[in-house]
């Protein structure tokens, strides 16, 4: 028979046990809040009230139901207070030796049927549960903050957890209307073992000062559709918290890419602990609040990058799907754009897949018949590389093969005007290649768009070694002419957007192939453990394997880092031509079109 859940306590009252709290009172279970002192006591108190009063604002809760779940909270600094709970969830400091502590505490106090429950996000459930004398009892039950709002929960399994304790623990998650996910007990279970090596990366990139922490945050928003960018994310955790599963995580698998990023611990040592000090990698109102200030290093908006060099008529070469919205990107801003494909049809194509894509938003609503006479008129297509003879900027966005590009550099190179822009939309390619397969270095630059080049905002300003400095300022400024936003970095394998984000995914296949999880569980849980869009197998089969491995491959052949390996699952799946939704199979099978 499974135990009925009726009472629960929850030992420690910070920002998540508040939340577990609430979240346990608003589906009809009493609850006994404990915490070390009165003080400690009234600040989960008013964090419950506040998240509920709030709630009550948005309309998500009516003032009665606001009351009766006020009421079913209890307060209490002593431990003894829990001696009846049918479950007790620990959610003090991420410390063993304190949680151990309370287990231990709990082990004389609760019922020989209750259930205790770890809400660690990275220390060893099995290690608290073998403190006890009935580590059977002992399972992890990991929430996301806010626990109010987020949906998955992480049922997390010892060697000697009992299955019926596993399995209450995940009916209750289920009548709290959480998604539950069972795992083994491995450092960072899923969500986090994912989630903890991308923040650490995004902090060592911008300790290398690759990059400014907007510019890496806003590329991961832009660019992934990701609801926070790393930086902003690793305040809200909080730089302490993050600094702990890290270390946690290393010491159980001494990979280099959980060792935490040196900046993080000396920002910790400072206090510097993100929003709960009111500064971290950003400055905020003051502490708690999700306020961002300016401080010492926000960009000032007097400094915006201007057009150092005359930009009128734009070149584009490529008819692929790429090619096409960027030319009618730059069309759709005003500018004459002279496209270049290899015959009429393809030339052809280019228009009428513009065309398409205007009567596309006319049927929205989002744009008129005029505008797409305007745009359209804006168009000169030709199969002559020559007609490039007069452009200010061209950016080429050909096959990502670089005897191709560099081919098409040195053509250019000849053609193009003196003064002339040559830009690359390569992903993975080194820029420096290109420049120097011309004569004129200083005027070669990166332009990454993302696919599909009319809807994704972000665009990659790669400056190589050689590039002037008025050509940066001046492809980034005519970024923000075409609506988008540019952020800047040094040429290097997979600029930002892909050096973050494909060894997470590589991590997310090894995960997989060591049967730690299936491929739902990981995307579930990067989906609403993390609020990603989309899960790990998910956008590995819209990007295509093959496009992942050969981006996993150059990371790991400029990098040489030995975590960044591409997973051998991968690259069978690549030799069996499962590549994805292209193909009809990848990680999952698709309906054939």
């Amino acid at each position: 028979m499974a135990r009925e859940i009726n009472t629960v306590g929850v030992v420690g009252l910070g920002t998540m046990g508040a939340g577990i709290a609430e979240v346990l009172a608003r589906n009809g279970i009493t609850v006994l809040g404990i915490d070390r002192d009165e003080e400690a006591l009234a600040h989960g108190r008013s964090t419950i009230e506040h998240s509920t009063q709030r709630a009550a604002e948005r309309g998500k809760l009516e003032t009665a139901e606001r009351d009766a779940l006020l009421g079913r909270i209890s307060y209490a600094t002593d431990l003894t207070a829990l001696a009846e709970a049918d479950l007790v969830v620990e959610a003090v400091v991420e410390q063993l030796d304190v949680k151990i502590d309370v287990f231990q505490q709990l082990d004389k106090i609760a019922r020989d049927d209750a259930i205790l429950a770890s809400n660690t996000s990275a220390l060893s459930v099995t290690e608290i549960a073998s403190s006890t004398k009935l580590p059977s009892r002992v399972v992890g039950l990991h929430f996301f903050n806010p626990a109010p709002v987020q949906d998955f929960v992480e049922v997390v399994r010892t060697v000697v957890s009992a299955p019926d304790v596993v399995e209450d623990a995940v009916a209750l998650a289920q009548r709290l209307g959480k998604s539950p996910v069972t795992v083994g007990d491995k450092a960072g279970f899923i969500a986090n073992a994912l989630l903890f090596a991308y923040l650490n990366h995004a902090a060592s990139m911008y300790e290398a000062q690759y990059a400014t922490r907007e510019d890496i945050d806003a590329a991961m928003r832009l660019g992934c559709g990701y609801p926070m960018g790393p930086l902003a994310l690793l305040d809200l955790i909080g730089l302490d918290t993050a600094y702990e599963i890290l270390e946690t995580m290393y010491l159980q698998d001494r990979k280099r890419v959980h060792a935490p990023a040196p900046i993080l611990k000396q920002m910790v040592t400072a206090g510097l602990l993100g929003r709960k000090s009111g500064r971290g990698f950003y400055t905020y109102a003051e502490p708690y609040s999700s306020e961002v200030v300016a401080d010492a290093t926000t960009p000032s908006s007097d400094a915006a990058p201007q057009l150092r060099r005359e930009i009128g008529l734009v070149g584009v070469v490529g008819t692929g799907t790429m090619a096409s919205g960027i030319v009618q990107v730059f069309a759709k801003a005003g500018y004459d754009v002279v496209y270049v494909g290899r015959t009429t049809e393809k030339v052809d194509g280019v228009r009428a897949a513009i065309a398409k894509s205007m009567d596309k938003a006319i049927s929205r609503g989002r744009a008129s018949e005029d505008q797409k006479a305007e745009i359209l008129a804006r168009l000169t297509g030709s199969t002559e590389r020559e007609a490039l003879a007069d452009v200010d900027i061209v950016v080429e966005a050909i096959a990502e093969d670089l005897d191709v590009k560099l081919e098409l550099f040195r053509d250019l190179d000849r053609i193009c005007k003196p003064g002339a822009i040559l830009a690359t939309t390569t992903s993975s390619l080194p820029v420096i290649a290109c420049a120097s397969a011309t004569d004129r270095p200083q005027d070669v630059i990166g332009m990454h768009f993302f696919n599909p080049a009319p809807v994704m905002k972000l665009v990659e300003v790669v400056s190589t070694v050689a590039t002037a400095d008025d050509v940066t300022e001046t492809v980034t400024a005519l970024c923000a002419n075409v609506g988008k936003h540019a952020v800047s970095c040094g040429d290097r394998a997979g600029f930002i957007v892909n050096a973050l984000l494909f060894p997470y995914l590589n991590d997310a296949v090894k995960m997989l192939e060591a049967h730690y999880a299936t491929a739902d569980d990981i995307d579930v849980a990067m989906k609403l453990g993390c609020r990603l869009p989309m899960g790990p197998f998910e956008l590995l089969d819209v990007v295509g394997n093959d496009v992942s491995l050969a981006i996993e491959q150059t990371l790991f052949r400029e990098f040489r880092e030995p975590a960044w390996a591409p997973a051998p699952l991968l690259e069978h799946l690549v030799t069996a031509g499962y590549l994805g939704r292209k193909t009809g199979r990848g990680f999952r099978e698709y309906a054939r079109r």
